[in-house]
């Protein structure tokens, strides 16, 4: 296995700009952390140094970045549109990427468990892309052929310095939000009904599936780091989404698939209220 600390991969991979080499990077270290297991104290020492944050996260200079406003609405029921639409899921997983990298390899201090559930995460995310991507491209479009928005990368930078928000506000709300929307675009696709919304709604549903684990993580390490702490997850996530300003939560919601992410009862039924 490459000499330097994981979780120092896990920062070069974080600051390649390239996506194709980000996912090659991502695959590699969770390839080679699978053949040779990292021993618990490894994880855990302190890996972050002053200015480590520099060029993070790599990013190409396609898509261009623009407010979540201004990503013009597409129908699905045209080549280009669908082609945006499956464009702007292509953006999501990259940035998801990148998230579960910088949460593996940004907070010293926590236990070995958390950090192979991000690289596990990182992983699978290094592998939806590459399934929406390589579709976007039978499409006859690539990524970057169509602006993006910053939402989830910029509750990262919020987030940065706290563990507990970045658990509350990446994978527990904006991820999870993608379990809400996977069905919504689904139905879309079908009413569509040609080869390639099929084929779309298939590779959805693998990203549905495992963005259940995704959240699950955030879920677990929230529980986790609140417990540790002595604060009630439930009230505290309130304080946190009002110091950070995370975007309103609108229904529908799939409370299935909430649920089976570990989203508690009182949870449920305070997002149903």
């Amino acid at each position: 296995m490459h000499p330097l600390h994981p979780r120092l991969r896990a920062l070069e991979a974080l600051r390649l700009p390239d996506p194709a080499d980000k996912v090659a990077a991502t695959r590699a270290l969770a390839a080679g952390v699978a053949a040779g297991p990292v021993a618990d104290e490894a994880w855990c020492r302190k890996v972050r140094a002053a200015g480590d944050d520099a060029d993070v996260p790599g990013r190409p200079a396609r898509p261009v970045r623009v407010p979540a406003k201004e990503v013009p609405a597409r129908s699905p029921f045209t080549d280009e549109g669908r082609a945006a639409l499956i464009h702007s899921i292509c953006h999501i997983e990259f940035n998801a990427i990148n998230l579960a990298l910088d949460a593996l390899w940004r907070f010293d201090g926590m236990p070995a468990g958390y950090y192979c559930d991000w690289l596990r995460v990182a992983d699978e995310e290094a592998l939806h892309f590459t399934l929406i991507h390589g579709h976007l491209q039978r499409m006859g479009w690539r990524y970057g052929d169509f602006p993006g928005h910053d939402g989830l990368w910029s509750m990262c930078e919020k987030t940065k310095d706290d563990a507990t928000a970045r658990m509350a506000l990446v994978p527990r709300t904006l991820e999870a939000r993608g379990l809400d929307a996977t069905p919504l675009i689904q139905a879309k696709l079908r009413r569509v009904d040609t080869p390639d919304a099929r084929e779309a709604i298939g590779i959805l549903d693998v990203i549905l599936r495992d963005e259940v684990g995704h959240v699950a993580v955030g879920n677990r390490w929230y529980r986790w780091l609140c417990e540790r702490q002595g604060l009630d997850p439930l009230a505290h996530y309130r304080v946190l989404y009002r110091r950070h300003e995370a975007p309103r939560l609108k229904p529908p919601f799939n409370l299935e698939a909430r649920s089976r992410a570990g989203f508690t009862d009182d949870e449920l039924r305070a997002l149903s209220g």
